[in-house]
């Protein structure tokens, strides 16, 4: 399922984002392991990677209603919103849970950053969507 954007306003994009990709060409037919990138706040970090072509699974369409957007917040914790929840729920239901595990589509920025999260090798989206 395609990601739409949420429409929800955030603010410019000010907050430094690092993705570590376990596996970066499944996830962006590159090489590239490290995408440093600039978030606003509000913006959740599912939207800012798909934007970027960053292709996180997110099979629900990142409305809280699967765990395929699992990934792990190294850094910044507290530059992203507090997990409620559902959200709660879901990541249970991931593989690999950690104690820094999030869903990508809950995770709202809301600090000054810097947020660093990394992307499982096992979270890939196997089924590239090419537009029309």
């Amino acid at each position: 399922m395609h990601m739409k954007h949420s429409g929800v306003e955030h603010g410019p994009p000010v907050v430094p984002v690092k993705f570590v990709l376990e596996d970066p060409e499944g996830l962006t037919s590159t090489e590239q392991t490290e995408w440093n990138l600039m978030g606003g706040e509000g913006e959740n970090l599912l939207e800012l990677a798909v934007e970027h072509g960053i292709n996180i699974e997110h099979a629900c369409g990142g409305v809280c209603a699967c765990s395929t957007c699992h990934v792990y917040v190294e850094e910044g914790m507290g530059e992203v919103s507090e997990s409620e929840e559902d959200e709660e729920d879901r990541v249970e239901e991931a593989p690999g849970l950690q104690i820094d595990s999030r869903l990508a589509c809950q995770c709202k920025i809301q600090g000054k950053g810097p947020i660093q999260v990394r992307v499982p090798a096992w979270n890939r989206n196997a089924v590239k969507e090419v537009p029309h």
